[in-house]
């Protein structure tokens, strides 16, 4: 049997893209700036070069096929390297000779990656870093598709696809107020402390939505009394006796010598999580995110010198 001709466009990319962020063809073709029948067109014209269905049409918008998902994930990998080729040649002729891409979760971000971001930067005046908090999942996804170039993840985590190098462990504790009945416990279970008023961080953060997950999986809700956008913030609203809180034992050590907090740990097996880097290929990365991969697990073992 002869090979199939397939042709693809950027249009043709964007158009499924924006047809499956949106549930509708309508809006896909509005978000691409086509009419709705050159839309059609394209989409017919488009699964009969491939031979298979890409969309369920019903009454009430249209749904992906199993082609049409794989069609999707591929198309968002196309259109994300061709971004990240625009902002590079961009860059070049700014002066910038590279960009690194780096998705971490809330621990890391918050505690681990500025002094070695800072000592990267240094070192290498004409690069620039892209950094973004993710959750976990979502950051393996990123890597895995190509939106990112480095992740670093946290917990269980399927990352077979990836090349993946050990980096820290993250524990979570419960931090108090001084003199709070809980403090100086040897431990406590996450759900004895739900009956508590809780100081939480931005819905955004990496770890609201790890003690959400936690929390529901007890059927029970987090008594949120305020929400912040930092652990320092976090740790000064315990200390003012607003409520609770779960951090990274990294960051309530660091703040509990200047503030009047106390850390208690948690005895639940998620509070202790190994976290990773993770990549597609070290191999296929520059060689500026080479180094920086060098860099953050030379950090991690000690053997970073820091300015």
């Amino acid at each position: 049997m002869p090979a199939m001709a397939m042709h693809f466009d950027l249009v043709d990319l964007r158009l499924m893209v924006h047809i499956a962020d949106a549930n509708s063809m309508t809006r896909g073709a509005e978000l691409s700036f086509i009419s709705l029948p050159a839309a059609s067109t394209r989409i017919k014209n488009l699964e009969e070069s491939i031979g298979t269905k890409l969309l369920y049409r019903t009454s009430q918008g249209v749904t992906l096929t199993p082609p049409g998902q794989a069609f999707v994930s591929h198309a968002r990998m196309v259109l994300g390297q061709i971004e990240h080729l625009r902002g590079d040649m961009q860059e070049y002729v700014r002066g910038i000779k590279g960009h690194v891409r780096v998705f971490a979760n809330t621990t890391s971000l918050g505690e681990f990656l500025p002094p070695v971001l800072r000592h990267f930067l240094r070192r290498n005046p004409d690069v620039n870093i892209d950094l973004r908090e993710r959750l976990s999942h979502d950051i393996v996804r990123a890597v895995t598709e190509g939106q990112t170039d480095i992740g670093i993840v946290a917990g269980l985590v399927r990352t077979e696809n990836l090349e993946t190098l050990p980096y820290r462990r993250d524990r979570l504790v419960l931090v108090v107020p001084k003199g709070h009945a809980l403090d100086g416990e040897m431990q406590i279970d996450f759900a004895d402390t739900l009956e508590l008023d809780y100081v939480g961080l931005h819905e955004s953060s990496a770890i609201h939505a790890f003690l959400r997950h936690a929390s529901d999986q007890l059927h029970r809700p987090i008594k949120l009394r305020i929400q912040v956008g930092n652990f320092e913030t976090a740790c000064r609203m315990i200390e003012a006796g607003v409520g609770v809180g779960v951090l990274p034992e990294s960051a309530a050590s660091r703040h509990a010598q200047a503030m009047d907090i106390a850390i208690v740990p948690l005895s639940d097996a998620w509070s202790v999580r190994e976290m990773q880097i993770c990549v597609r290929s070290m191999e296929a990365l520059p060689s500026f995110a080479q180094e920086l991969v060098d860099l953050l697990v030379a950090d991690a073992q000690g053997r970073l010198q820091l300015e």
